[in-house]
């Protein structure tokens, strides 16, 4: 695994858990999962393309309307 074992894995975990603390590493980890999910999610979907023109909220006629009123 990339020359990477146990010794230095173990070396790595004491520098992060004495740069970010105990209470952190939870936080850290759920943040971690949650970037990856989204990372898988966002490769395996296929791309959306919106083809038809956004529906306008206001009619033509109550457009008419209101500027009838003012």
């Amino acid at each position: 695994m990339f020359g990477i074992g146990i010794p230095e894995l173990i070396i790595i975990l004491v520098i992060v858990l004495i740069i970010f603390g105990a209470n952190k590493l939870p936080e850290i980890g759920a943040g971690m999962g949650k970037a990856i999910k989204n990372f898988k999610k966002a490769t395996s979907e296929p791309d959306e393309i919106e083809v038809s023109p956004p529906k306008e909220s206001v009619t033509s006629k109550e457009q008419e309307k209101e500027n009838s009123k003012q």
